[in-house]
């Protein structure tokens, strides 16, 4: 029998490379979108993602593709020798392409049963990444946080409320921190539109809620920004912060340890 199963939410992650299972193989797929018109970049960065979370994780193989390039998830599996390979989506949220798009394309690759993990966005550690990646960039500009406002800029949908729910969980706990002197959220396909959000006035930081650098990041946000004179800088996407690699490693251990538990 063939399936796949989405697995929940999972406790925090832990400081430190996690230690090798001994007589385990464990693998991983990273599953990105991708770009369908220039498939090449995100390919190549999901693969460094790829080899970057293996660096932190002796003994397992781990491998990355996208779903805009044809065939390459396919040739990802190919080969894995676990019987149930890990499969972790490097999505904000977990919306249509996780839910329904991703399962989909694993059933017409191979039969078997796979784990597809939360997403990027759903991991409880990534709030402290975005606050890591704050910090750092209002000290860069010499602001004091107390002064410095925060602008997410996220992708949203008119048609799923799931990519919606997970920026704003994200905005929120951001916001409990109590750092920063106050937090604004802005979409690209929904109201509150980025081109409305961004109009603060004081020292702001936009930092994107995305996995990684393609034409919303390259094209939408910076016009958006510019449409409200949005004067503070543009972060690099959460996705690309070296950070994410422990965030993914740490995910993929807990889920193996899990699954050993269960056994």
């Amino acid at each position: 029998m063939s399936g796949t199963r989405l697995l929940s939410r999972t406790a925090p992650a832990t400081e430190g490379a996690p230690a090798p299972l001994a007589g385990a193989c464990p693998s991983a797929v990273i599953v990105s979108h991708g770009s369908p018109s220039a498939p090449e970049g995100p390919e190549a960065a999901v693969q460094g993602l790829a080899r970057r979370v293996a660096d932190r994780l002796p003994g397992w193989k781990i491998r990355g593709a996208t779903l805009a390039a044809e065939g390459r998830l396919a040739t990802a599996l190919d080969g894995l020798s676990d019987g149930q390979p890990l499969i972790y989506p490097f999505f904000m949220a977990d919306g249509w392409f996780v839910r329904s798009k991703l399962p989909q394309r694993l059933r017409e690759i191979r039969e078997g049963e796979y784990q597809v993990l939360p997403p990027l966005g759903l991991d409880p550690v990534l709030p402290a990444v975005c606050l890591e990646e704050l910090h750092r960039a209002a000290r860069r500009e010499g602001w004091p946080l107390r002064e410095t406002r925060v602008l997410l800029a996220a992708h949203g949908s008119p048609t799923d409320a799931r990519p919606r729910k997970a920026a704003e969980r994200l905005a929120e706990s951001i916001k409990a921190a109590g750092l920063f002197r106050d937090v604004h959220l802005g979409f690209i396909d929904e109201q509150p539109f980025l081109a409305e959000a961004a109009r603060i006035e004081g020292p702001a930081l936009c930092l994107p809620l995305f996995a990684g650098r393609a034409g919303h990041v390259e094209i939408d946000l910076p016009q958006a920004l510019a449409s409200a004179a949005f004067s503070g800088p543009l972060l690099d996407p959460i996705g690309l912060r070296p950070g994410t690699a422990q965030v993914v490693a740490a995910a993929l251990m807990r889920s193996r340890m899990s699954g050993l538990d269960m056994g």
